[in-house]
């Protein structure tokens, strides 16, 4: 796939704070990208300035190979879909899909054909007629990405669109959002700080802190291959230890040693270690290297989460069984279960 959207060495600064650090993203044609990562990270800035709601102190932005600083919004084949979905209340569904073909002059014949076939990709035929303060929160933001897909742009950006929904309603979207991408073959760029999401929906997921791009990578890529610990950390449930990578596929952690899958660190180099919850399983202390003691049991519906406190770290564990708390018991895991990362610095 070819690239439609590119951002070379974008910096943005409000108030002398830098907003994003030389920016570097590639975004493929046809591609769901997400942008990941906690308040204040950079994410809808650069979402902004893909939109051209905000133009970067410095830096390149392309589409389609052709450089679009200083075009307005309405001059790029992008639409957004905000948080606050920004619809008009005095009109009925029907006319607030149809707002952007009307202000382009288009005839009725068509505005009727491009409506009736969004109504139809997001499941509001029949729906025509009601009035936008009627309907519930997932019904109003169907709306709004059928009002900004209705002008059939190459790219459309959603800006955590999902914040207001409640939880079973946003997984329901979350499929639903997939679906329609998918459908249409347009290019996504979502933004969230909710790992779930980016993970459920995405093909690619940029990872952001403090206006610089941590990782970019598949879902899968994210969660199993982070490639330090604020990564680890953001997404999914995390235990993150100092360990010392003694020689290639050799590994220190909490005074013993472990085989990991891991080379090209050095010798005796100080690195952390990232063990996910799922992947420790609890054992009897004889046969362990490592043994602690459970501090607390919480069953979560489909598993019980433990803590489990050795003399130098607290392990948080995710099994189908549970332990009694205060038991000791061994903890161990598989050399495929190590994932060795440099040191962050701070």
């Amino acid at each position: 796939m070819e690239n439609i959207v590119s951002l070379k060495d974008i910096v943005v600064t409000f108030d002398d704070e830098q907003i994003l650090n030389h920016i570097n993203l590639d975004i493929r044609d046809k591609e769901f990208v997400t942008l990941l990562g906690p308040s204040g990270c950079g994410k809808t800035t650069t979402l902004r300035i893909i939109g051209g709601f905000l133009e970067p102190d410095s830096g390149l932005v392309t589409f389609e190979g052709k450089k679009i600083n200083g075009l307005p919004p309405y001059k790029r084949n992008v639409n957004t879909v905000f948080q606050r979905y920004a619809l008009f209340p005095h009109l009925n569904v029907y006319e607030n899909i149809a707002f952007g073909l009307r202000v382009k002059k288009l005839p009725e014949q068509e505005i009727r054909k491009r409506v009736g076939e969004m109504l139809e990709l997001v499941n509001l035929r029949g729906f025509e007629k009601r009035n936008i303060t009627r309907l519930s929160g997932g019904q109003q933001q169907r709306v709004a990405i059928a009002r900004a897909l209705v002008n059939r742009p190459k790219v459309l950006l959603l800006d955590e669109p999902l914040g207001a929904l409640d939880l079973k309603l946003r997984k329901e979207m979350q499929i639903e959002l997939k679906r329609i991408q998918q459908s249409l073959e347009i290019t996504f760029i979502y933004v969230t700080h909710d790992q779930e999401e980016a993970l459920t929906m995405s093909d690619t997921v940029v990872v952001m802190n403090h206006g610089n791009i941590q990782q970019i990578g598949s879902p899968v890529d994210i969660y199993n291959e982070p490639e330090n610990a604020f990564v680890a950390d953001f997404i999914g449930e995390s235990n993150i230890l100092p360990g010392i990578m003694l020689k290639d596929y050799l590994v220190g952690i909490s005074g013993c040693e472990f085989e990991c899958v891991d080379k090209g660190f050095g010798n005796d180099t100080p690195v952390d270690v990232v063990i996910r919850p799922e992947d420790i399983t609890l054992t009897n202390p004889e046969d362990a290297k490592l043994t602690g003691v459970v501090n607390s049991v919480t069953f979560k519906g489909v598993h019980y989460e433990m803590v489990v406190e050795t003399y130098d770290f607290q392990w948080l564990i995710q099994s189908t069984r549970a332990a009694e708390e205060g038991a000791v018991v061994g903890i161990t895991f598989g050399p495929d279960d190590i994932h060795i990362m440099h040191k962050m610095k701070g």
